[in-house]
């Protein structure tokens, strides 16, 4: 099978029959499977796939295991040469054949996105690709530094990006990731579950430099990317509990000296 798309839900019933529409119009000419991990809805998106869409492999959840851990379960029964995480608040926009076709050439490169753009086909600045993060930049960001001294940041939010350039960056988001199946069999594993969620996507790139492969950019097709409507769900406190706590996770795990 050429692609296996993985998809975690959580109260996504706004979004998911767009998206999964989407992902249909984008597979032609190309074998893959469409797996959905639903982690514990309380609205009605389970319902909805199932009677929608009863091609998709569900996987039905009766807790939150969170972003990485129920990926990883997606990946378990997965069986494509490429997986793509997305986000169920994505649109594709484009043939998905193109881009396998691009990253089977270069044989090279580990984890791929696209050009996230908006419904008006603007780029997402906030949603693009990231240098990894340094301890002072993350000490700016959460002390809001940066709303007195903007240029503090721009490094860390690659302000120099040039969104219509194909270009190796260090890590790219979650929301939609290509992501070669020979780097996942390397280790063992998608995403590390110990993030609940925010991070993990970090992590995962990083690892996939730590074996050698890249981390890029392309403009080749584009997706709309509607950006954290989950996250809206959620409250601030929430928000912020587990970004820190994440964000504890990463620097802990990637200390100065396991460079």
């Amino acid at each position: 099978m050429d692609l296996s798309i993985i998809t975690i839900t959580w109260n996504s019933a706004d979004k998911i029959t767009e998206q999964i529409r989407s992902v249909i119009s984008a597979c032609q000419d190309i074998s893959y499977e469409h797996i959905i991990v639903d982690n514990n809805s309380s609205d009605n998106t389970v319902e909805l796939i199932k009677k929608d869409f009863p091609d998709v492999k569900l996987i039905e959840n009766k807790e939150n295991a969170g972003f990485g851990a129920a990926n990883n379960q997606g990946v378990e029964i997965s069986s494509g040469e490429f997986i793509l995480f997305l986000n169920p608040d994505m649109r594709v926009n484009g043939e998905l054949k193109k881009m396998l076709g691009w990253m089977k050439e270069k044989k090279d490169i580990g984890i791929a996105s696209c050009k996230l753009v908006d419904t008006n086909g603007k780029f997402v600045e906030c949603a693009g690709p990231r240098r990894f993060p340094k301890v002072w930049e993350m000490v700016v960001m959460i002390l809001k530094l940066h709303h007195l001294f903007p240029t503090l940041l721009n490094n860390y939010l690659m302000k120099d990006f040039d969104e219509n350039a194909e270009q190796e960056v260090d890590s790219v988001r979650g929301s939609f990731m290509l992501v070669r199946r020979e780097l996942i069999d390397k280790l063992g594993r998608a995403f590390d579950h110990r993030y609940f969620i925010w991070w993990e996507d970090v992590d995962l790139c990083r690892e996939a430099k730590r074996l050698g492969y890249k981390v890029m950019y392309t403009p080749i097709i584009t997706c709309i990317d509607y950006v954290g409507q989950s996250f809206k769900k959620r409250n601030t406190i929430w928000k912020q509990k587990h970004f820190y706590k994440s964000l504890w996770q990463y620097f802990a795990k990637w200390s100065l000296d396991k460079k």
